[in-house]
């Protein structure tokens, strides 16, 4: 019963947005017609209360990323890089302030789907940002909890964090949304020497960009909360720049050959 109340709840909450924002229906469609076998799945294999628990942050997180991005109001340029690649930002009453890049990578959607969700825990091999990614449980297809270890800042501004996160993926036709937020982890406890960050509501949305199936439109929203004693322009300087800084490395990755 618990199952199926879920999937009804999902299933609602995407017609809602649909009907909020049009300029999105197709994607907010695709989404609901894939959540609407969600029921169907979750019968042929049975999951805990909690991991149950698990798929419903992944997916509010999915609902509450892309409400922030549907809404195109109030966001501010941070920066603008000399490849057009730009950070914009705003402040939200309940969230605090989020971070919005916007690239074009010139490699085929299937294949930065691949390195950032396929390959998710060799992240720390190629972002100096990111010391390490480990994937602690998958459930089911679309739903997976992660460790993540934040690399040192330069100068060690900001001290090591790390994560505990609920990541939903989906893809439908030619639109694929990476989801998650924080969350709590009976296995994975605070780690000493690191300071437990909160992230959340947070996504990467990829669309193949229009006329040029070889490339691939990549939006990240960013929301993160470091903790600790930290002047708020600090942060938004080392966040604003981590975007960049990923977009930049990303490239380079994917540029090598055999990825």
């Amino acid at each position: 019963g618990l199952r199926r109340q879920a999937a009804v709840a999902i299933s609602q909450e995407l017609s809602r947005l649909a009907s909020r924002s049009p300029g999105h229906n197709t994607w907010i469609h695709q989404v609901r017609r894939r959540s609407s076998l969600l029921s169907s799945r979750l019968e042929e294999k049975p999951f805990s209360e909690m991991q149950m628990s698990y798929i419903k942050q992944g997916e509010e997180a999915l609902q509450k990323s892309l409400r922030i991005l549907e809404d195109q109001d109030d966001w501010k340029t941070e920066t603008v890089a000399g490849n057009g690649d730009k950070v914009l930002s705003k402040v939200l009453p309940d969230v605090g302030k989020v971070f919005r890049l916007e690239v074009v990578v010139d490699q085929p959607l299937d294949t930065v789907y691949g390195e950032l969700v396929d390959n998710m825990e060799q992240m720390g091999d190629w972002n100096p940002n990111v010391k390490e990614v480990r994937i602690l449980e998958k459930i089911g297809k679309d739903t997976v909890i992660t460790h993540e270890k934040a690399a040192a800042t330069p100068g060690n501004i900001v001290g090591p964090r790390d994560f505990v996160s609920v990541r939903c993926s989906k893809r439908r036709g030619s639109t694929c949304v990476l989801a998650g937020m924080s969350t709590t982890y009976g296995a994975m406890p605070e780690q000493e020497g690191f300071i437990r960050a909160e992230n959340g509501p947070t996504c990467m949305v990829l669309r193949p960009l229009p006329g040029s199936p070889s490339q691939t439109r990549l939006t990240w929203l960013l929301s993160i909360d470091l903790k600790g004693w930290l002047p708020k322009t600090i942060i938004n300087q080392v966040l604003s720049q981590t975007q960049v800084d990923f977009a930049k490395h990303l490239r380079q990755r994917l540029a090598r050959p055999g990825q």
